[in-house]
């Protein structure tokens, strides 16, 4: 894309977002909905997984996940939903502290921080298809922003964990086919 092109892009995007204000249709409301819903969820998954951790690198991937991918995702989605007078989910959990160095948890008691690696990176695979699906159903162009970027800062994360991953030698290795 040449930088006319980027330019008429964001052109389009600023004049939609300030004149483009319909309201949200059913299916985008279901989706803001269902994010806020599924998002409360695994904010507790992801304290509790924060918990048990015990690698401080993967405490900080959980915590930014928490705060800035999660909770982010899910404030900007009521908003969405409460300035179209949707329903917000009234779904509610018990919020845990976080807790900075590793808990006395027995180990046959606890996830390992391999598990809890591998458990993260399914979530976040569930998370980022559910994303792409809730994008190819927006209408709105704010809310189609809101999905992109939460996908591309999704991206980012999940090849951090990766990485981290491989680091410590968290992922199971596969055998490869070859040929006989």
């Amino acid at each position: 894309m040449s930088l006319l092109d980027r330019v008429n892009s964001e052109t389009r995007n600023i004049f939609n977002m300030f004149f483009d204000k319909e309201p949200l249709n059913y299916l985008e409301a279901a989706s803001l909905y269902g994010v806020v819903g599924q998002g409360r969820l695994n904010i507790v998954i992801l304290e509790i997984m924060y918990n048990h951790a015990q690698d401080a690198e993967l405490k900080k991937l959980i915590k930014e996940a928490i705060e800035s991918h999660t909770g982010s995702l899910i404030e900007e989605s009521e908003a969405f939903l409460e300035n179209s007078g949707a329903e917000v989910p009234s779904l509610q959990f018990q919020k845990r502290t976080l807790h900075r160095s590793p808990m006395e948890i027995p180990e046959d008691a606890r996830a390992s921080d391999r598990e809890i690696a591998l458990t993260l990176a399914t979530l976040a695979k569930a998370s980022q298809t559910a994303l792409l699906g809730a994008l190819h159903q927006s209408y709105q162009l704010d809310v189609a922003l809101l999905y992109r970027e939460m996908l591309d800062k999704g991206l980012d994360w999940d090849y951090r964990l990766l990485q981290l991953a491989l680091d410590r030698g968290w992922l199971p290795h596969l055998a490869k086919i070859t040929q006989h």
